[in-house]
């Protein structure tokens, strides 16, 4: 209520209480006022009554939303189901407009607000994880795969006649799949076994570079999170290499944001050299519904070519996710989540050495990898062909989620393209593995048990592999 209808309750209700009332009313409005003026991220996390409250504020902004509203045309917020639109808040519009996805909706000036402010809270959040430099970013309706596309689209316009990409190597679909849907070639450049760690191979990208003419190059697509043995790519001589060479960088950062190393290595790379775009999704990164990701770089006048480059409307629910979620949580909240993961890392890393330890097996050296760890499954190879492949089976199971298990010899074709060793990130790694993440949300509790599941299912599998080698007693009668 405004303070005018707040006058007029007093008339009806004890003067005292409607007082306490609009005082109260005030906390929540300069909270939202804040927002307003500094379009970052609060320090500490709103009350869901507020969020709700901002969010209602904004739905009656929309036309759908007007009393009395009349609307004769074909897209006018109209939703059949009332659960619908109350999960939407009922900002029904969307973000953007046919032209350009940061455009706003003269029908919809609260999901425009919506969409403006979200990129700005993200941008701060960037920003506070370590990419300090960043200027500029939007949430975009895909996940991370497509979003890539988005920013290859949207380089051919710059470099038509391009048509390579060059892409040290991460076996990982999407991210392949992006360079094909938008109609380029990849070139990949196999990583170097450097310890148990699997390296970018600078010197092999700098010859692609010399072999196909830089002028044919689109960009090339690095990546910062993956999965160990595999680290993250070498950004800072990557992004000299495309600056002396004068070929754009994309920068796949898919869980990124939650590692300030990641982060680190993209704000050097465009301190040393160029790094156009990089892109990181929603779901990993914020713990919200699959479904959206952020494009972010350093050139303004690039993202928003990107922004244009998105056809139509777009769902505005990664964006009212995301919001939800960073205003409820704070920038002191989200910190202390990063600064959790961190400090489970390092614990899950303990534990998977000290089971691997007990096993025979051992922990994979991979320090340059901050998020993922690796396993050696040897001993388990030894047991049964079918042993290491059998483990991912019983762990799924059991309900571990999230564990990998890396056999030796796979083979995976992708669009006519054949990966030898797939989902190692080389022809030929030496030992079959298991991955483990330290992700944004794990607790010590989903630690715990899968040691303790991953324990059980070891000792299974290497009984039954004693079984198998044992001669049965007829057997040994007969003999």
């Amino acid at each position: 209520m405004n303070s005018e209808n707040f006058l007029l309750s007093e008339k009806i209700v004890s003067p005292s209480y409607v007082r306490q009332g609009s005082q109260a009313r005030r906390g929540h409005e300069q909270l939202i006022r804040q927002l307003l003026e500094q379009g970052k991220c609060p320090e500490e996390g709103w009350s869901e009554s507020t969020v709700e409250l901002f969010l209602n504020e904004l739905a009656v902004m929309d036309s759908n939303n007007f009393l009395g509203n009349c609307g004769v045309g074909e897209r006018e917020g109209r939703v059949a189901s009332g659960l619908v639109a109350r999960r939407h808040y009922r900002l029904i519009h969307g973000i953007g407009r046919s032209g350009d996805i940061a455009a706003i909706q003269p029908k919809a000036a609260g999901s425009s607000l919506l969409n403006k402010l979200t990129n700005s809270v993200v941008l701060d959040i960037l920003k506070l994880s370590g990419v300090r430099s960043v200027a500029s970013c939007f949430v975009v309706p895909m996940a991370t795969g497509m979003s890539l596309a988005l920013c290859f689209l949207t380089l051919r316009h710059r470099r038509p006649k391009a048509r390579y990409i060059i892409w040290p190597r991460i076996d990982q679909k999407s991210c392949f799949k992006s360079m094909i849907t938008a109609g380029f070639e990849p070139v990949v450049v196999e990583n170097v076994l450097d310890g148990d760690e699997l390296r970018t191979d600078l010197e092999a990208v700098e010859r692609k570079v010399e072999e196909l003419g830089a002028e044919n190059i689109l960009c090339v697509h690095s990546t910062t999170s993956c999965f160990a043995p595999r680290v993250p790519d070498s950004l800072e001589e990557l992004a000299a290499m495309c600056a002396k060479h004068n070929i754009p960088h994309v920068v796949n950062n898919a869980y990124g944001v939650q590692s300030s190393k990641c982060m680190h290595l993209i704000q050097q790379g465009a301190r040393v050299g160029r790094i156009d775009a990089f892109v990181q999704s929603l779901d990993k990164n914020f713990m919200v519904p699959v479904g959206g990701a952020i494009i972010a770089g350093f050139d303004a006048a690039f993202i928003e070519e990107i922004s244009k480059m998105y056809p139509g409307r777009a769902s505005a629910s990664p964006s009212l996710d995301v919001l939800i979620t960073l205003l409820t949580t704070g920038a002191n909240g989200y910190k202390k989540y990063l600064s959790e993961r961190k400090e489970i890392y390092s614990i899950l890393a303990e534990e998977l050495k000290r089971l691997a330890s007990a096993h025979g097996e051992r922990l994979l050296h991979t320090p340059h990898n901050p998020i993922s760890l690796a396993m050696s499954l040897d001993g388990l190879q030894a047991t049964s062909d079918k042993a290491v492949t059998q483990l991912g089976s019983m762990l799924f199971t059991r309900q571990v989620s999230g564990a990998r298990v890396i056999p030796l010899g796979k083979e995976q074709t992708i669009n006519g393209y054949t990966f030898r060793g797939f989902m190692s990130h080389s022809e030929s790694y030496p030992c079959p593995y298991l991955n483990a993440a330290s992700a944004i949300g794990i607790t010590r509790e989903d630690v715990a048990l899968c040691i303790k599941r991953l324990d059980k299912s070891l000792k299974a599998l290497k009984k039954e592999g004693k079984a198998a080698r044992s001669p049965s007693p007829l057997a040994s009668q007969n003999l």
